[in-house]
């Protein structure tokens, strides 16, 4: 049974009732990302994300990890483009304790300046240990150029400029500003009671003062096509592909899960299968949909060696080419639509997933998505739809470029890239 509500303050709250499990899931999500930050202010939701954890006036941070270790459950947090999620599992017994934990992190948070600055040193290893990781970094220096001029194209974590410059009030009237009810959705899955958890989640409220805040920004421009190269002394060259994409209003995003899966969004992929495992060209290679409000992107992933970029260029241009000429068949379609099916209802069995997904469906439509609507709608997609899709999104003029590798290899890659898609 799932019930929701918009209580007084504006909050949002979602419970679901699954009386057969011996945990349960809360889940806290707060519209703001780095989407929504000030250029001074790159990686500030993000930098907010890890001082929940630094103490609050009635617990420090030893006292918050350990009350939580205390009760056998799990803590954690993470920070997107368009929201922040703070989140929890305990078992059903101890769920009171460790909401009460999570309520005084989330709206309590010291900032104690002396923490302030030791997380400053924290963050900016981060991004130093991120700027290590090019088959990380790669998705950035595509994000940060398809959305070049725009918030969206911000790197989450900031950047060593603005976090070393980071000053404490300046971070904590963000903080202040943006984490409010009204700015907020509680999503509770597991074996609770719904009245139980609404009277709770209600007293917690009713003890936080705010103000509401207008967080909404403008959509980024359609940018022309680009190339981004980005010099590093690494074995493998990192290549990212893309294509401006669809929002996750779209109606066609259903489609596109389906063509993604097939071209390159799994190990049966087409991708996959011609540019690993018959070709040797790649340890990872795969596709991927990023959607969000108000824009979207589309882009292939490669890692590869620098002796292998023309065979690599050559094989995916052919793969691709391919599939837009022939497009897809009915049973790549049925096989997808069985498989995404599948594991939407395996995901069910997480008390986490399920959590997760109700709190994401308000956040992101205003509305709870029936599992059944959500299946129907994929089921209902057809191959023609698939084709029609990606000759749409997957238009040769549309592809952009970003790279990282050694100066010598980036000059090959870019001379590979306008052969073929010149």
């Amino acid at each position: 049974m799932i019930k929701s509500w918009i209580l007084p303050n504006k909050a949002r709250l979602v419970v679901e009732e699954i009386p057969y499990l011996k945990s349960a899931a809360v889940g806290i999500f707060i519209k703001v990302g780095s989407r929504h930050e000030p250029p001074e202010l790159s990686g500030g939701s993000h930098f907010i994300e890890h001082m929940l954890f630094k103490g609050t006036h009635r617990r420090s941070a030893r006292e918050i990890a350990e009350s939580f270790e205390g009760i056998g459950g799990q803590l954690n947090a993470y920070t997107s483009k368009e929201y922040t999620c703070v989140y929890a599992r305990t078992l059903d017994e101890n769920l009171q304790d460790g909401m009460d934990i999570l309520f005084d992190m989330i709206f309590n948070s010291a900032f104690n300046e002396k923490d302030f600055e030791t997380e400053k040193g924290v963050v900016i290893e981060e991004i130093n240990m991120y700027e290590d990781t090019p088959d990380d970094l790669i998705h950035d220096v595509f994000a940060q150029k398809i959305w070049q001029g725009h918030s969206m194209g911000s790197p989450i974590l900031g950047t060593l400029e603005t976090v070393s410059q980071f000053k404490r009030e300046q971070v904590y009237d963000f903080y202040r500003s943006s984490y409010v009810p009204a700015n907020m959705v509680i999503a509770v899955a597991g074996n609770v009671d719904s009245q139980q958890i609404r009277d709770l989640v209600e007293s917690h409220l009713e003890r936080v003062t705010f103000r509401e805040t207008d967080f909404s920004t403008k959509p980024p421009q359609q940018l022309t096509r680009f190339t981004n190269m980005v010099v590093k002394d690494t074995e493998q060259v990192q290549i990212c592909l893309g294509v401006p994409g669809i929002s996750y209003f779209d109606e066609r995003r259903f489609t596109q899960n389906i063509m993604n899966s097939i071209l390159g969004g799994g190990l049966s992929s087409r991708l996959f299968q011609a540019l690993r495992e018959e070709r040797g060209l790649a340890y990872s290679v795969y596709s991927s949909p990023a959607n969000y409000s108000d824009t979207g992107a589309y882009s292939i992933y490669v890692g590869t060696g620098p002796g292998k970029l023309s065979s690599f260029f050559e094989a995916l241009y052919s793969e691709l080419d391919r599939f837009l000429r022939e497009g897809v068949t009915d049973e790549e379609v049925h096989r997808t639509q069985r498989l995404i099916k599948s594991s939407i209802y395996m995901g069910l069995e997480s008390v986490m997933n399920r959590m997760s997904r109700l709190g994401k469906a308000l956040l992101m439509y205003d509305r709870l998505v029936p599992v059944e609507e959500v299946i129907e709608r994929i089921m209902a997609v057809n191959r023609e739809q698939v084709n029609q899709f990606a000759a749409e999104i997957l238009s040769w003029d549309s592809f952009s470029l970003a790279a990282i590798g050694t100066e010598e290899a980036l000059a090959n890659v870019e001379n590979e890239f306008k052969n073929w898609w010149s």
